[in-house]
């Protein structure tokens, strides 16, 4: 394959909702481009996007694949990216090479939550966007209904470029504004079709239609507008040239109609990307920043390589493949390159370039293009590549935090290191997954978008590390503390042969402000007790509020005051007085009325109106306090606080509560006292725990 001139090149991500048919689309792009004899089927496992164990075995996208084709002598880099909100991050990086996207709404199932979060993300990167009205051959869709709801969401300026005549069952005639005809697709025609003239009735919709169009063009461009006033139209040259930059400035955005599955739509809807879609020449410089910091560019002409990898994954048979985007220069196999991030030398091995699972080896990519590169050492997700004579730093993908955690437990003993193996691997190979090992609770815990994604990330860590592990529920770190004052005189006396210990203990202890911690401190008077043995009492107690006094839970926000004591010339030392500080404040604690705290998390849940109620009732029976609800667009966000146990699953709850168009954030807010009744259930569970795990050490 010959480098291709960055005017050439079409790169776009395809985004949108769940099961919107985004696969199936770039499938009827392979068929139409003759990349492909028949479009596979996603229930099948055949399509050319979905190739990955783990996307056959649950029948969704979990990868952004990269595909490419040949139109109108233009190259397309297309990325199918994943619809679920779990896998989220494929999608950031898809959008960071891309210099357009395609958002794709299945008219049968109209806008989802997925819908406006592929919009919004693309609006954060800037660019410009083409909506594709999908699924048209379904029975009971409305055209007009998907029109005023995109309009709704996303501004009046979204303009159809085609119109579904026969919309439903047999769906196979399209109205095409931008050339006045009605398009006839032939059945099973990989695409084909024949034209005529818009007649009649039709014509004059056309017609009338492609003046407002005229106009949005002229609305882009000032001396457009005046040409447009003096003769009240635009000559076609003009008009061509002037229908790409209100694209770039979003002065309409083009929508589209089509089915993916019978490929009716889908040839006009590419001719309209090969003419007028977005290239890297539309954004010829791309902000930089140079080794120590300071701002700047990085222009398409250089020569001089500058790339971003925006994927990392691993292959079977290959091992780690980067997928990148060239910004600027060429490379080809052999190459020495600067990692900027690590600062470290990367030689390039074999460059592919990539459709699904099929790698075709190419001996060079120049600037704007997009590839595939093996064996790269210490090169990760969101790293820059460049040259040595003028390194660079690109701006990485802002990944969001995680709102779904679980707890891995190890099916085999002596797996430790190769679950920490697999478990950093698969975090380089995806920002949005996170792993910690919490000493508090001690388990591993994992966290992500969804537990769809956790679920993956086990099979994976079966598949390709050889470690079976079960997700559990993660145990939440309660707290302890005190709702009054309490005091103690604790005395320690052992004696062993000539040898004593002696130590006496006089404490008090009252509440603290709450996330204040443990506050020690003595306020002894005399010489009752030498100020040497102090550290000693402090030890002691410092024990106790980590082993915790009534379920092993940590001490917290207790006032400590080690105000007097006895000791003995001989026998008092410093694990007498530990010993005697240990018990005085655990007699303390269970004086001061103790009681258990919970964590408490802010919850932010975005559903549809139609949901609203069931979200808030579901909330409420969780113990949750709603804060408020407040309107997004067509969405309605509820914010509550909920306690930390009675969020797990909920990511699946609320998809199942809101027919999958719900999402939801969570973050820590602060801890609260545990109602009565249920801290009752959790120390007995928290002692059944501790006995079971006694006995399993004998």
């Amino acid at each position: 394959m010959n480098v291709i001139a960055p005017s050439d090149l079409r790169n776009f991500s395809i985004l949108g909702h769940a099961s919107a048919g985004k696969t199936m689309l770039c499938e009827a792009m392979l068929a139409c481009a003759g990349n492909i004899g028949r479009m596979g089927s996603i229930a099948a496992g055949t399509t050319v996007s979905d190739y990955h164990a783990s996307e056959h075995q649950h029948q969704i996208s979990v990868h952004a694949s990269l595909l490419h084709l040949e139109w109108m002598n233009r190259k397309f880099n297309l990325l199918d990216c994943p619809g679920y909100a779990d896998f989220i991050s494929e999608g950031l990086g898809a959008l960071r090479v891309g210099d357009f996207a395609l958002i794709v709404v299945n008219a049968a199932h109209g806008l989802g939550v997925g819908t406006d979060a592929a919009w919004d993300y693309a609006t954060h990167f800037e660019l410009p966007k083409i909506i594709v009205a999908n699924a048209l051959d379904k029975a009971n869709v409305n055209f007009d209904t998907i029109l005023a709801d995109t309009r709704t969401h996303f501004g009046k300026n979204v303009f159809p470029l085609a119109i579904p005549l026969d919309a439903g069952p047999g769906f196979s005639r399209v109205l095409d504004v931008m050339r006045n005809e009605v398009v006839t697709y032939r059945p099973g025609g990989n695409g084909k079709y024949t034209e005529a003239p818009a007649t009649g009735a039709l014509a004059e919709q056309v017609q009338s239609l492609h003046k407002q169009l005229i106009e949005y063009v002229a609305e882009s461009d000032d001396s457009l507008m005046e040409r447009f006033f003096e003769k009240g139209v635009l000559a076609e040259e003009e008009f061509r040239a002037g229908l790409h930059q209100a694209i770039q400035r979003q002065v309409f955005v083009p929508l589209f109609a089509v089915s993916a599955e019978t490929n009716v739509g889908v040839a006009r809807l590419m001719d309209f990307i090969a003419k007028y879609g977005s290239a890297p020449t539309d954004r010829a410089e791309v902000p930089a920043r140079d080794l120590s910091g300071i701002a700047g560019s990085v222009p398409l002409t250089q020569p001089e390589p500058v790339m971003y990898i925006f994927k990392t994954m691993n292959e079977p048979g290959v091992g780690e493949l980067s997928l990148f985007r060239l910004f600027a220069g060429k490379v080809k196999t052999g190459d020495e390159l600067l990692n900027s991030a690590r600062n470290v030398s990367e030689r390039l091995g074999q460059i592919y370039a990539l459709n699904g699972g099929t790698r075709t080896p190419v001996t060079e990519i120049g600037a704007g293009d997009l590839g595939a590169v093996v064996k790269l050492r210490d090169t990760h997700t969101g790293d820059t590549l460049c040259s040595p004579k003028r390194p660079v730093v690109l701006r990485k993908v802002e990944y969001p935090a995680p709102n779904i955690h679980g707890a891995l437990k190890l099916r085999t003993k002596g797996d430790e290191d190769k679950l920490a193996v697999g478990l950093q691997l698969l975090h380089q190979e995806d920002p949005t997954f996170h792993y910690r090992v919490d000493d508090e609770i001690k388990q591993t815990i994992v966290s992500g978008q969804g537990e769809l994604q956790l679920q993956v990330i086990v099979e994976r860590l079966l598949r390709r590390f050889n470690v079976a592990v079960d997700l559990e529920e993660p145990r939440i770190p309660y707290r302890e503390t005190i709702r009054s004052r309490g005091e103690s005189r604790y005395r320690h006396k052992k004696q062993t042969g000539g040898a004593g210990q002696f130590a006496e203990v006089w404490l008090r202890v009252e509440p603290g402000p709450r996330d204040s911690g443990v506050d020690f401190k003595q306020s002894l008077v005399g010489t009752n007790v030498d100020r040497v043995f102090v550290p000693s009492v402090e030890k002691g107690v410092k024990t106790v509020c980590r082993e915790g006094v009534l379920g092993g839970f940590h001490v917290t926000d207790v006032k400590i005051d080690f105000y007097d004591g006895k000791m003995h010339p001989v026998d008092s030392k410093d694990i007498a007085f530990q010993v005697a500080g240990y018990h005085a404040f655990k007699e303390a604690f269970l004086a001061a009325a103790p009681c258990l705290l919970e964590p408490i998390y802010t919850v932010s849940v975005m559903v549809p109106e139609e949901f609203l109620g069931a979200v808030m009732g579901d909330l409420s029976s969780r113990r949750g306090q709603i804060l408020g609800v407040d309107i997004d667009g067509h969405f309605q966000v509820v914010r509550a606080q909920v306690p930390q146990k009675e969020l797990y699953h909920y990511s699946t709850i609320l998809r199942s509560l809101s027919s999958g168009r719900g999402r939801h954030s969570e973050a820590f807010s602060h801890y609260a006292e545990v109602p009565p009744e249920a801290a009752g259930k959790i120390l007995a569970e928290a002692k059944a725990r501790k006995e079971a795990e006694a006995n399993n050490k004998h």
